[in-house]
């Protein structure tokens, strides 16, 4: 649109049947805030500013939008936030009037809610063309059971009947009344208003300076604007959709669970029809942005959670946990593997293996065919290409050569109390079963550590290192036996 857009999000309420401390809005799915996917949704639109009505939890709300991070683990794509605080609240129609000040009147507004996270951009692209900065666009939906909403009251001889998926209704759109106002004849009526409404801003202004609370609420109704558009003789509109998800609001746990199970489904699907295989699309969590390539596989119980890249080939098995990370070609991760990249990420090289029940954190990067093995914790280390700890170890703050193979049982003792420090393990290294690598330390390449060997001083190339303490065996020694009881 030419028009400018400017977005109003409603996230005042307090959110009471979420029974919880947390502002409504600031309540999660697919990993991220309601508000934040309404904020992301608006600048998408290439809005030039959202305003943010405030209300209960106030500071709160807006200090996570201040610190908001998108779906890709970067922050949100670019969009002006400004916050306008209605105390008390008075209804749909006071809150905007108190971001009526903040709003230039030669854009459209937008109005949307911030506990409905799931409406698309394209849906709104479309209100916002059949508004056109000359009408007041609605966004409106049939529903079978429309118990609560407000209802859609055409004119004569229009009644309830739907439109067609993105038909203008122009002038035909007479009242919006809320449930509690409506008639027993209007309350059979199933075309509902979704909350979402496009409208210039020069228009809205004089409106909302006419609305009162005469009504069974005792609130100023946001909805009463459209009895003044059609007393001004200006065109009222509705775009009708048919997926109640992009309009569904959350008041209460039950339907955050209902609509989590919506969101996860529809990532599934889309990864699907990009040609990844899912063994149970109902057992699969993505919270933030997952890219796939080619022929990849994922079993049943996966968790993803930031930003995670899968290359070709990719396979994971079930019950792993990754988050942040890049997976390359060929890699396979093999079940319960806990991957938490964090803001350091985790890079696995091609054709790597891990797992299963291995776990990598923040830092950690592993080059190509590197095995990372059951019961194994890589820190903050570097494995470069073919190096192995298959069994029961820690690698932490290590620089670890090509080919090393790191024994079962070893770790490296990185941290003294207070600084950490690094291990280089060079190329062709074998450490042997229970070895302690008190850092900092080299150990040189091709050389070989001893089982059971705690090395603090650096060794030389292609030596066999040992330290041990000496084997002591004493002849006929008698085990203690406990005293008899008196």
């Amino acid at each position: 649109m030419e028009t400018p857009i400017d977005v109003v999000i409603m996230a005042a309420g307090k959110g009471t049947r979420m029974k919880s401390a947390l502002p409504k809005v600031l309540h999660r799915l697919g990993g991220r805030a309601l508000l934040a996917h309404v904020i992301n949704c608006a600048a998408r639109l290439s809005a030039r500013q959202a305003v943010v009505i405030i209300g209960h939890g106030a500071m709160e709300v807006e200090a996570a939008c201040a610190r908001r991070t998108g779906a890709a683990g970067t922050l949100d794509q670019t969009i002006g936030l400004k916050f306008a605080l209605q105390e008390p609240q008075l209804g749909t129609g006071h809150a905007v009037q108190q971001a009526l000040p903040l709003l230039p009147d030669d854009g459209v507004t937008l109005v949307l809610s911030g506990d409905v996270p799931l409406t698309q951009p394209a849906t709104l692209q479309a209100l916002l063309a059949l508004c056109g900065g000359q009408r007041l666009a609605l966004l409106t939906l049939e529903l079978a059971d429309p118990t609560g909403y407000g209802r859609i009251v055409r004119a004569q001889g229009f009644g309830s009947e739907p439109m067609r998926a993105g038909a203008a209704a122009s002038a035909q759109v007479r009242a919006i009344i809320e449930h509690k106002d409506a008639s027993d004849a209007q309350r059979e009526i199933h075309e509902i208003y979704s909350g979402i409404m496009a409208v210039p801003t020069r228009l809205l202004r004089g409106w909302l300076a006419r609305l009162d609370d005469k009504n069974a609420q005792g609130e100023y109704y946001l909805t009463d604007i459209v009895k003044f558009a059609v007393a001004d003789g200006v065109a009222v509109v509705a775009h009708q959709i048919t997926d109640a998800a992009q309009v569904a609001g959350v008041n209460s746990p039950v339907q955050l669970a209902e609509l989590e199970r919506v969101y996860q489904r529809r990532q599934a699907t889309a990864l699907m029809e990009q040609g990844v295989r899912l063994a149970d699309p109902a057992r699969l969590d993505v919270r933030g942005a997952l890219l796939c390539g080619q022929d990849v596989e994922i079993d049943v119980n996966c968790l993803f959670e930031g930003r995670v890249s899968l290359g070709d080939r990719v396979r994971i098995g079930a019950n792993c946990v990754i988050a942040n990370a890049s997976i390359a070609a060929g890699a396979v991760i093999l079940p319960f593997t806990h991957i938490e990249g964090e803001a350091l990420g985790v890079q696995i090289g091609e054709g790597a293996l891990v797992g299963p029940f291995s776990r990598l954190r923040p830092g950690a990067s592993l080059g190509a065919e590197v095995h990372i093995g059951n019961f194994v914790e890589v820190k903050n280390s570097t494995l470069a290409k073919g190096a192995k700890a298959n069994h029961l170890a820690y690698l932490g703050d290590a620089t670890v050569g090509e080919r090393v193979n790191y024994g079962a049982g070893s770790i490296t003792a990185n941290y003294d109390g207070a600084n950490k420090h690094r291990t280089v393990i060079e190329a062709d290294v074998h450490i042997g079963s229970n070895c302690v690598l008190v850092a900092p330390v080299t150990i040189g390449a091709g050389g070989t550590v001893g089982a059971g060997s705690t090395i603090s001083k650096n060794t030389p190339a292609g030596a066999l290192s040992l330290a041990r303490g000496k084997q002591v065996s004493l002849e006929g020694w008698t085990r203690p036996v406990k005293k008899a009881k008196v």
